[in-house]
């Protein structure tokens, strides 16, 4: 998956800007974003203070973590199924 290379900080920021009226498509062009960027930002981050944007961040990641391990473990056991079923 490809890092953003705004902070959680920084698209909050961005956000805080917005809801004070500065309009979506001045935004964009400034900080160098597409408006469907601006908008999938809002749809995730919207209302959202610093550390819970951080705090929703890592748990993503642990989240995306776990995943791979159940999916790890799950090949795992289908494998063990196929040599013992032979």
């Amino acid at each position: 998956m490809r890092k953003s290379r705004f902070t959680e900080q920084q698209i909050v920021s961005i956000l805080k800007q917005a809801e004070a009226g500065e309009p979506v498509n001045k935004l964009s062009r400034r900080h160098g974003i597409s408006q469907v960027t601006f908008y999938r930002w809002k749809k995730k981050y919207g209302g959202m203070q610093v550390n819970e944007a951080k705090r929703l961040k890592r748990l993503e990641d642990e989240n995306r973590r776990l995943k791979r391990v159940v999916a790890d473990q799950a090949l795992n056991l289908q494998v063990l199924n196929e040599l013992l079923g032979k």
